[in-house]
């Protein structure tokens, strides 16, 4: 069997392990004397361990085992965490990544870790020393590589003694755990009769069950030490009857109701996200031919045309939203790598800093969850560096001399809201203005920036307040390139600040981007689309009185000003506007605007299709979708007509 094929499965369950190491760390950091982060980090480094001796992955596993011997000591010793050994850990699962990551795409002999082993085993050395009463005997032995072996000879038949094996059922990688098993067990004789056959292993109801017969002269003790050798094992008796068919038909597994009836479980597969992004391209395309069939049946008005345009809408309706639901995913995924960056930023920086998290439940579609990573690590590192002061200052100001930053995720009706806060020094609006204005980003004559205007001249590409550049910032692109890419993603930035109290940035994004609802909107003889997700109301132009407030046309909606975007003058469209328009009503979080345009012509599910914008296009396109009809129609930004 070829162990290539769970080299994907085995980085998946690697990374898992190896960020549960940072979390766990970051704990046994915050309570010192608790041995359950040594513990659970104990499992983890085994765990990977032990799956990356499956593989062959030797460095790895090496490397693995070393710092498995250091948590072993700590947590038998029961030692609290030091700053020393919390450093030496945090370097050890640095290098455990590079070593996984490295190993699977097959540049495993790029790997130096020879530091950072010298240093696991010195400390592990210092620790023994000191169990013994700080005595100066010699270094303990240090662990023998296992000898190499060769892949099992299979043949079909002849002598031998029974094994039968077991793997432990929360074992990962049973496949590859059983191959390593088989060749463990090749050292001592001929290994034949495996059943079942070597391919049921890759199957996904391997459930850890095997035999084989070996024609070994080792003890029965033997043999059975160099199969449990192979980890994971539960169980493994030399000699005896067969289960009886039990492998073949699937009977006695592990978990199996006494009765005989159904197991009923939840199961779980891992996917490549491949597989997801190509099924949500063909419901798309199915979207499109959807609308084109109710179309025809609008105009055929066939019944049976009818009834079959709304089965194939039900139908496709129902598969949509599973695929959806299967592309959601919790952002702890990407939540749970940054309390490890704060923390090594803060101490970089000489600060005190607590980092919380709130709503990691809540659920993104994959893709928008992937490109939230870059614009929430800038935005964290401008917290850590340009909000929170130096404990000192804190302390001046009569603060607490630790400061906080939060990252917390939320539902807001058919968005989510994700913010970053801290309670700093907050934005000196006097000071962005007076460089806005030496910059020529502002009228010379601005008195004062609102929300609105600070958050535009923060984001202007190369704009910064640092009076250096440092290896955490000072080249004006943190909030642009946060800016940029949630804008590009359908979503919105807002900022709220006060000067000695701390800032708040908020990114509103849509759950999911491939197809969401929109209403349809016409302007002269094209159409456009505005994802309902910031529709808030539509009310007709003219009924309601306007006025002007600086400078821009708006009108009073239940006691509050809604700025008016005629979106016929925007786009530079001629003639003459119809005689009643109605008003789209947008909303994101505190801000209102409404679009005038010439008639609203329905809503729809629409596939969204990113673009390239041309050059000098006006920035209020968000991409473009396929109407029934099959002319192509651009979908309206509403971050960017707010």
């Amino acid at each position: 069997m070829d162990l290539s094929q769970y080299a994907e499965l085995f980085l998946a369950e690697s990374r898992e392990h190896l960020s549960a190491c940072n979390q766990l760390l970051l704990e046994w950091e915050r309570t010192p004397t608790s041995p359950t982060p040594v513990g659970g980090l104990f499992r983890a480094v085994h765990t990977v361990k032990g799956m990356a001796a499956t593989m062959g992955y030797a460095r790895v596993t090496d490397l693995a085992h070393r710092a498995e011997n250091l948590l072993d000591l700590i947590r038998h010793d029961g030692r609290p965490a030091t700053d020393e050994l919390l450093q030496l850990l945090f370097r050890a699962r640095d290098a455990l990544e590079t070593a996984v990551e490295l190993s699977v795409v097959g540049r495993e002999d790029e790997l130096d870790v020879a530091e950072i082993v010298a240093d696991l085993e010195t400390a592990a050395d210092r620790l023994e020393r000191e169990r013994e009463g700080g005595g100066a005997g010699e270094p303990r032995q240090k662990p023998a590589a296992a000898p190499p072996v060769e892949s099992p000879a299979v043949t079909s038949g002849g002598p031998g003694r029974l094994v039968q094996v077991t793997l432990r059922a929360e074992a990962p990688l049973k496949g590859g755990r059983a191959l390593l098993a088989l060749k463990r067990a090749q050292g001592l004789g001929a290994v034949q009769g495996i059943t079942p056959p070597q391919t049921a292993f890759e199957s996904d109801d391997f459930d850890g069950r095997f035999s084989f017969r070996i024609d070994s002269a080792a003890s029965p003790a033997d043999i059975e030490k160099a199969v449990r050798g192979a980890g994971d094992v539960e169980h493994v008796s030399v000699g005896g009857e067969e289960r009886r068919g039990a492998v073949e038909r699937g009977e006695g597994r592990a978990g199996a109701p006494e009765g005989g009836g159904p197991l009923e479980k939840t199961r779980h597969i891992r996917v490549d996200l491949r597989r997801l992004d190509q099924l949500m391209d063909l419901i798309g395309e199915l979207v499109t031919v959807r609308g084109r069939l109710n179309e025809l049946a609008a105009v055929r008005r066939d019944p049976e045309v009818d009834d079959v345009a709304i089965q194939v809408s039900r139908l496709s309706a129902d598969l949509q939203a599973g695929i959806i639901q299967a592309r959601m995913t919790p952002v702890w995924q990407v939540f749970d790598r940054f309390p490890r960056l704060v923390r090594d930023l803060a101490r970089e920086l000489g600060k005190q800093v607590s980092f919380r998290v709130e709503g990691k439940e809540i659920e993104l579609d994959r893709a928008i969850l992937d490109e939230l990573g870059d614009p929430l690590l800038h935005l964290l590192r401008n917290a850590v560096d340009h909000g929170i002061e130096p404990s000192a200052e804190r302390r001046r100001r009569g603060k607490p001399p630790e400061g906080e930053i939060v990252l917390a995720a939320m539902r807001e009706r058919a968005s989510v809201a994700i913010s970053v806060s801290d309670n700093g020094r907050g934005i000196d609006r006097a000071k962005i203005l007076e460089r806005a204005r030496r910059d020529g980003l502002v009228d010379l004559h601005a008195e004062a920036l609102s929300d609105d205007q600070l958050l535009r001249v923060l984001a202007r590409p190369g704009f910064t307040t640092a009076e250096a550049v440092t290896s955490v910032s000072g080249r004006g692109v943190g909030i642009d390139v946060a800016m940029t890419r949630i804008r590009a993603l359908g979503g919105s930035i807002d900022i709220r600040t006060e000067l000695g109290k701390g800032t708040t940035f908020v990114l509103r994004l849509p759950v999911t981007l491939a197809i969401v609802r929109a209403l349809i909107a016409g302007v002269g003889r094209e159409r456009y689309a505005l994802p309902l997700t910031y529709v808030a109301e539509t009310v007709e132009f003219g009924v309601q009185p306007t006025t002007m407030v600086e400078g821009r046309e708006a009108i009073v909606l239940r006691d509050r000003v809604v700025p008016l975007v005629h979106l016929r003058r925007m786009l530079g469209v001629s003639g003459d506007p119809p005689p009643r328009s109605p008003i789209i009503v947008l909303e994101m979080g505190e801000r209102r605007s409404g679009i005038v345009v010439d008639g609203m012509l329905g809503q729809q599910e629409i596939v969204v299709k990113g673009f390239d914008q041309p050059q000098g296009t006006l920035p209020v396109f968000s991409g473009a979708t396929i109407m029934g009809d099959g002319i192509p129609a651009l979908i309206l930004d509403a971050g960017g007509l707010l």
